[in-house]
């Protein structure tokens, strides 16, 4: 594999006679349009392929793979580690015309996609037949299906329903070779062979390219209803989550938000909550409308042990929505008020979440840096923001410093480094920390079986060389 940043004539005109008219973008606004994700780094590629099917994404594959050019598959490019980027140069391949939804089955509570499908439109159309998608990434209203396959994606739901692999049956790809494979099932039991469908989801597009997913559906709550809880103490608020999770049913979402996110929260989200206030949940439960107002008093009488200052109960959807949109605001707002943040989104056990909680206070006291802390709780995931200045040449070689600490606290907690961001280019240096050097070894022969030409999406997970 060899990186590829200057446009070559006989392979573009390969390319464009596989795609058609308009189907390749060479020109140089074209493609810094597809240089940047979240991930706040540029890479610009040497073309951008716009695929309409199955057989126009394995052609590119075949092209690519002949000539040994990478190929980077790509969906909304919302991600926010980097795994879009063309690190290495060569084709960026979108999946943003693959966008047809081919079929939903209600009675088999499942849908069949195409990887382009913005998730929220997906959900907008399950709708009139009561059913949903539960994977629920913040980006919904942007971000794609085949995003959330690659990075296996979460959101507020995951503490009840779980994340983006447990919602597919099948898969159909295109390998590095052009060649195409089905995996999976139809059906919600199965177990002939390897799992290879759990094995692609959350790959990264390192294995394969996504063309049609099988979605497992689930019945769309007939009613939802919003509480929240505002604490003393970061420690009173941890200790209800794990409280909340130890008994009883769980929420449809448990939120946190720490000091300085609360800050935010009062200085732009428009939420009147209460100065001595240190930390806030908020809790979801659902269900039909006759059994939501027993739901959402058992829910409250959960947390009253753990001394809330003050709790609310939205009276209504719209008054829901608006404490969530203020939540969901956090991001774009972190973003507006520093000239850059580190966004992790590491993971530990809800019982050491309070663990979790009091190191990030430390490290950020120690190092000067500022972190603001805020995720879903209920699956011990927290999104650590670390507020810096790229011009800041102490400040940033502090935050390298800051987020080692942060990682080595999570793994010593017995946590993970990551819960729906997935690894891409920004933590691969740091992922032996995590896995045990068998399981590592293993993963890179299966990365160098689906692709010995190591075309696809190269520099991402593992880093050069694999």
């Amino acid at each position: 594999m060899k990186a590829v940043s200057e446009p070559d004539p006989g392979l573009a005109g390969e390319l464009a006679a596989v795609l058609g008219p308009g189907g390749l973008l060479t020109g140089g606004a074209q493609r810094e349009a597809y240089a940047w994700d979240n991930a706040e780094q540029r890479h610009p590629p040497w073309a951008v392929a716009l695929p309409e099917n199955r057989e126009q994404v394995c052609a590119v594959l075949r092209v690519c793979h002949r000539a040994g050019v990478p190929v980077v598959p790509r969906g909304a490019g919302t991600g926010c580690v980097g795994g879009a980027l063309a690190v290495k140069g060569g084709v960026i391949l979108s999946t943003q015309r693959l966008n047809r939804v081919l079929a939903v089955l209600p009675e088999d509570r499942l849908a069949v996609v195409e990887p382009g499908v913005v998730n929220g439109e997906l959900d907008r159309l399950l709708l009139p037949h009561g059913l949903f998608w539960p994977p629920d990434p913040s980006s919904a209203r942007s971000c794609t299906i085949g995003g959330n396959l690659a990075m296996c994606s979460a959101g507020p739901n995951a503490v009840r329903y779980g994340v983006t692999r447990h919602w597919v049956l099948g898969l159909t790809v295109a390998l590095p070779d052009g060649t195409s494979m089905r995996t999976g099932v139809r059906t919600t039991k199965g177990v002939v062979g390897y799992d290879l469908t759990q094995l692609l989801i959350g790959s990264e597009g390192t294995l394969a390219v996504v063309v049609e997913a099988v979605l497992r559906l689930a019945p769309r709550p007939e009613a939802r209803r919003l509480l929240r809880a505002c604490f003393r103490s970061m420690e009173d608020a941890v200790r209800a989550v794990a409280g909340v999770m130890g008994s009883g049913e769980p929420p449809s979402a448990l939120e946190f938000l720490d000091p300085a996110a609360l800050a935010l929260l009062r200085r732009e989200g428009g939420v009147a909550i209460p100065e001595e206030g240190r930390a806030l949940l908020l809790l979801e439960v659902e269900g039909s409308a006759d059994e939501l107002g027993r739901k959402a008093g058992e829910m409250l009488e959960r947390l009253l042990p753990f001394d809330p200052l003050e709790t609310f109960l939205a009276a209504s959807e719209e008054e829901a929505s608006r404490v969530w949109a203020a939540r969901h605001a956090l991001s774009p707002t972190l973003t507006r008020i520093a000239p850059r943040r580190i966004n992790e989104d590491v993971v530990v056990p809800v019982s050491r979440l309070g663990e979790l909680v009091a190191g990030l206070e430390r490290i950020s006291a120690a190092s000067g840096v500022p972190i603001v802390g805020f995720g879903h709780a209920g699956n011990g995931n927290i999104h650590v923001n670390l507020l810096v200045d790229p011009a800041d040449a102490d400040l940033m070689a502090r935050a390298k410093g800051a987020l080692d600490r942060v990682f080595r606290l999570v793994l010593d907690l017995g946590g993970t480094l990551s819960g729906e961001h997935g690894v891409g280019i920004m933590k691969r240096d740091h992922i032996h920390w995590e896995l045990d050097p068998v399981a590592l070894d293993l993963q890179k022969k299966i990365k160098r079986l689906f692709d010995p030409k190591g075309i696809l999406n190269p520099g991402k997970i593992f880093g050069e060389g694999v």
